[in-house]
C-alpha cells in the first residue's frame, strides 16, 4: 500500500467513523447495562456455590472452578478478539456477544451435568473477554474526548451495580426459585441488552489503521510490564478469598442464608460508594491509592481471619472489604489510560487478559488450598498476593519515574518531549 492509498483509507475510515454526539450517550448507558449484566453472571456462583456443589455431586472446590473456567476463555478470548473480528463493524461484533451472553445463561441454567454447566461457564467467559477488551476504545469512539472520563465512570458503574446486586440477589433467588433460577435471570437482562445495542449503537467500522502484531507490544513501554505484574497479583488475592467467601461464613461465621444476603448486599453496596469516592481522588493521588488498596485489603484478610467467628466484625470488615475491591477496576482502568493512551484496543486486551488469568489462578489455588486445608490456607495466599500487589506497585512507580528523569535528563531544553510522569500518577 502506497501513501496515497494509505490516506484514502484513511480518509474513508475517518468518514465512515462515527462522530460523537449527545445521542451516543444512550449507547453508553447500553453498554454499562451489558457490563452489569455480565459481572453479574460471571460472579454469580460466589453466592450459590453450596446448592451448585450438591446438586451436580462435586466438592464446593470444583464449583469454585466455574469462576476459573470463565476467567480462562476471557483470557484466551481477550488476547485474539482484536485480530479475530479485524475488519468487522465493533456494533456487529457487540450484538454477536450479546447472544453468546444469552446461550451461556440458558445452558447454565439447564445443565443436566458439570460437563455443561462448566461449558456454559466457559461461553459467558468468551464474551466477558470480546466486551471488555474492546469496552474503553468503544467508549472512546461514541463520545468526544473530554466526556471519556465521564462515560467510563458509567461503564465502571454498571460493573458496582452489578457487584452489589449479583451476590445477594443471587443468593436471595436460589433460596426461593433454586440456583438454577438465579442464573436463568441472565437471559432476559441479555435480551433487554440486545435490544437497546440494537436502538442505539451507530455502525462503527473496524479501524484499519489501528497498529499490527499482538497485544504483547505494549509490553515494550517501560512502565507497563510490572503494572500488568502488580494488577494480576492485586486481582489474584482478591478473588482466592472472595470465591470462598460464603462457605466461610457458613462455616466459620455461621451466618444463615439470611444474614448471608444481606452481608453480601453490605459488601455491594459499600462498592458502589467507593467507585464514586474513587472518582474524587484519582487526579492526583492513583499511585498513592494502588498502593494503599492491596494493604488494606491483605490487613482486612488477617482481621478476618482472627475475629471470623463475629457477625458484627465480619460484616464491617467485609464492608471494607467491597469498598476498595469494587474501586480497584476504576483505578486500574484509569492507570492504563495513562500508560497507553494512543493503544487502547491493544492495552484493553492485555489487561483484560492478565486480570483473567490472575481470577482464574486465584480460584483454582484457593479452591486447591481450601479443600486441602481450610479457609486460613486460601486466606494466607491472598495475603501474600495483595502484599506483592502493593511491592511491585512501588517498584513500577519508581522504575517509571526513574525513566522519565532520564528521558529529561537527555532533553532538558525541550519538556514537551519529556515522557509524562503522571501516567503512574
Amino acid at each position: 500500500m502506497n501513501a496515497n492509498e494509505a490516506g484514502a483509507e484513511g480518509a474513508t475510515f475517518a468518514a465512515e467513523a462515527i462522530a460523537p454526539t449527545r445521542h451516543s450517550w444512550g449507547a453508553v448507558f447500553a453498554l454499562s447495562l451489558c457490563s452489569a449484566t455480565l459481572v453479574a453472571s460471571e460472579f454469580m456462583p460466589v453466592s450459590l456455590l453450596t446448592p451448585i456443589a450438591s446438586d451436580l455431586r462435586i466438592t464446593e472446590g470444583h464449583a469454585g472452578q466455574a469462576i476459573a473456567v470463565s476467567g480462562l476463555f476471557a483470557l484466551l478470548t481477550s488476547l485474539v478478539i482484536s485480530t479475530v473480528t479485524r475488519g468487522i463493524d465493533r456494533r456487529t461484533v457487540l450484538l454477536t456477544l450479546t447472544v453468546l451472553m444469552m446461550v451461556s445463561g440458558a445452558m447454565v441454567a439447564f445443565a443436566p451435568n458439570a460437563a455443561v454447566f462448566m461449558a456454559g461457564r466457559a461461553l459467558v467467559g468468551v464474551v466477558i473477554g470480546g466486551f471488555w477488551s474492546m469496552s474503553a476504545a468503544i467508549v472512546m469512539r461514541l463520545v468526544p474526548k473530554d466526556g471519556v472520563p465521564r462515560a467510563l465512570g458509567l461503564l465502571n458503574g454498571g460493573n458496582a451495580l452489578a457487584t452489589t446486586v449479583a451476590a445477594p440477589f443471587g443468593s436471595f433467588l436460589g433460596q426461593y426459585i433454586g440456583w438454577r433460577g438465579a442464573f436463568f435471570s441472565v437471559v432476559p437482562l441479555g435480551a433487554l441488552t440486545f435490544a437497546w445495542f440494537l436502538a442505539s449503537l451507530p455502525r462503527m467500522p473496524a479501524d484499519w489503521t489501528t497498529r499490527g502484531g499482538t497485544v504483547f507490544r505494549v509490553l515494550r513501554r517501560p512502565q507497563v510490564p510490572l503494572g500488568m505484574l502488580a494488577v494480576s497479583l492485586f486481582f489474584l488475592g482478591q478473588f482466592a478469598l472472595y470465591t470462598y467467601l460464603r462457605p466461610f461464613l457458613e462455616t466459620v461465621t455461621r451466618v444463615d442464608v439470611s444474614t448471608l444476603s444481606l452481608i453480601l448486599l453490605v459488601i455491594g453496596g459499600a462498592g458502589v460508594l467507593g467507585t464514586y469516592l474513587i472518582g474524587l481522588l484519582l487526579t492526583n493521588r492513583l499511585h498513592s491509592l494502588l498502593v494503599a488498596m492491596p494493604v488494606a485489603m491483605a490487613a482486612i484478610a488477617v482481621a478476618l481471619m482472627t475475629v471470623g467467628g463475629s457477625v458484627p466484625a465480619v460484616a464491617v470488615l467485609l464492608a471494607g472489604w467491597g469498598l476498595i475491591g469494587t474501586a480497584a477496576p476504576v483505578a486500574w482502568w484509569t492507570w492504563l489510560s495513562k500508560a497507553l493512551p494512543d493503544d487502547a484496543e491493544a492495552g484493553g486486551g492485555l489487561m483484560v487478559a492478565v486480570v483473567q488469568l490472575a481470577i482464574a489462578l486465584g480460584a483454582t489455588f484457593g479452591g486447591l488450598l481450601y479443600d486441602a486445608g481450610g479457609y486460613r490456607s486460601t486466606f494466607s495466599l491472598s495475603i501474600v498476593a495483595l502484599g506483592a500487589s502493593a511491592l511491585v506497585t512501588v517498584l513500577a512507580w519508581r522504575r517509571h519515574a526513574r525513566s522519565a528523569g532520564d528521558a529529561a535528563a537527555r532533553v532538558p531544553t525541550d519538556s514537551s518531549t519529556a515522557p509524562s510522569i503522571r501516567s503512574f500518577h
